[in-house]
């Protein structure tokens, strides 16, 4: 499914307070042991009126077994710097707080 950047922009805003400017879409294929672990599109947002970031990574994805999206929004704070950490940090966080094991 296509993404659509208008609401992931609108979510980005509503979440981080403060307004967003798409600058561009990034394919992203994430592996871990040879095995694909996330495939998708992360869409960079500029931030202005953020205290802590000028970027942001945001992306979805259907919920396992819904038809619902889970939206993710990473900022562009280091260590993340790119579309590609941005997804290993989404799935750290997601391991640590038990929703993917």
């Amino acid at each position: 499914m296509k993404e659509n950047i208008s609401e992931l922009k609108k979510i980005v805003e509503q979440i981080h307070k403060c307004q967003a400017q798409f600058i561009e879409s990034v394919p992203v294929l994430e592996t871990f042991e040879g095995q694909i672990v996330s495939q998708g599109i992360v869409n960079l947002f500029s931030l202005k009126g953020h205290a802590e970031a000028n970027k942001c990574y945001a992306w979805s994805s259907v919920i396992d077994g819904s038809t619902k999206r889970r939206y993710y929004t990473v900022l562009n704070i280091p260590p993340v710097d790119s579309p590609e950490k941005a997804v290993r940090a989404s799935i750290v966080q997601d391991h640590k707080t038990g929703k993917i094991k």
